[in-house]
């Protein structure tokens, strides 16, 4: 689809290149976002605070799901990053992708730390010389398990909104509150959205969110006010491992593919990207991540699709339908023959 101006298109779906200049921006820098590494994240929650603390964000209740150590849940409208907790029965690499909690008793399991072989205990740092796990060289620290203990891993995740390149938040949005900023990133203005909600179903990552005193919809930014003076967002800023990295998306995007092929090299064989490609149902996210298994796993859909994809087909069903009616209605007060 074109509105005719030379540079300025609304592709609903497929890759867009030019994410800014398609926004009515010529001159935009370049398309800013987010490449989250999840192996290298510590769930210290940092990022949570600093989003908080940065943004304002209300205090959101911190319930404890009783399933994990998570306590913020997921994604809202008072929760713009959130890192998630997962356990599982498995080691860092070497296992199929999925989780497996196969009657597993964690207290039990969390009990026989530091009485076995294979869990040394506190304060070590190799396992016997005769007693290495396979891939890590006698009386050294294990490239996949540093401490030697290969019974339960936790994956920890800081999601956030995605910034998609097609987002249906902002094109279903009917005052402007949304709209799409010079770095390529999607801004809501709080200020004149009229709490409708059509963009909560429309966000195919059920990141966006309507806060229950007002209904007005709140989510990432990705630090628009920081950016316009040079720096980085508040979350990356405060990452203690450079889990989070900020940076032009096209640089993100080959660094993350380094990063995949050195873990591959190391034996993490689940690693991918999510949410990287042009190619797909949303054109490439503006935040993407490295994770250690399927997306199901971090509660990430497998295949996302811009919700908004089909409406051209959709309203010229709606026409021809609408014009068929007609068709009939006035065909029925014509008048047969005698």
């Amino acid at each position: 689809m074109s509105d005719g101006a030379e540079g300025h298109r609304n592709l609903l779906y497929g890759p867009e290149p030019d994410v800014a200049g398609a926004a009515g921006y010529p001159d935009a820098p370049p398309r800013m976002g987010f490449f989250t590494d999840t192996s290298v994240c510590i769930g210290c929650k940092a990022c949570e605070v600093a989003c908080k603390e940065w943004n304002a964000v209300p205090e959101d209740g911190l319930l404890l799901t009783g399933m994990s150590y998570d306590n913020t849940q997921g994604l809202g409208a008072d929760t713009w990053r959130h890192v998630a907790f997962i356990e599982q029965r498995k080691p860092l690499a070497g296992q199929e992708p999925g989780v497996a909690h196969d009657d597993l008793d964690v207290f039990a399991a969390a009990s026989r730390l530091g009485t076995g072989a294979a869990s040394p205990g506190p304060g070590a740092t190799a396992p016997p010389p005769d007693r290495a796990p396979e891939g890590a060289p006698a009386g050294e620290i294990s490239p996949l398990s540093p401490d030697g203990r290969t019974e339960l891993r936790w994956l920890m995740a800081s999601d956030v909104c995605k910034h998609c390149t097609h987002a249906a938040c902002l094109d279903v949005c009917p005052t402007g509150s949304l709209f799409r900023t010079e770095f390529g990133t999607v801004v809501v203005q709080e200020d004149i959205c009229n709490g409708c909600g059509y963009c909560v179903p429309a966000c195919p990552y059920g990141v966006i969110d309507q806060r229950k005193d007002d209904g007005r919809v709140w989510k990432c930014t990705l630090c628009y006010d920081r950016l316009g003076v040079g720096m980085e967002p508040a979350c990356a800023k405060s990452c203690p491992t450079d889990s989070i990295q900020f940076g032009p998306l096209d640089e993100l995007r080959e660094r993350a593919q380094v990063r995949v092929a050195q873990l591959h090299a190391a034996g993490v064989s689940d690693a991918r990207l999510y949410g990287e490609s042009p190619d797909d149902g949303v054109g490439g996210d503006g935040a993407f991540f490295l994770l250690l298994d399927e997306p199901e796993v971090y509660g990430l859909p497998p295949d996302p699709v811009v919700t908004t994809r089909d409406l051209p087909g959709m309203w010229r069903h709606a026409a021809l339908a609408a014009v068929s009616l007609v068709a009939l209605a006035a065909g029925s007060f014509v008048r047969r023959p005698r």
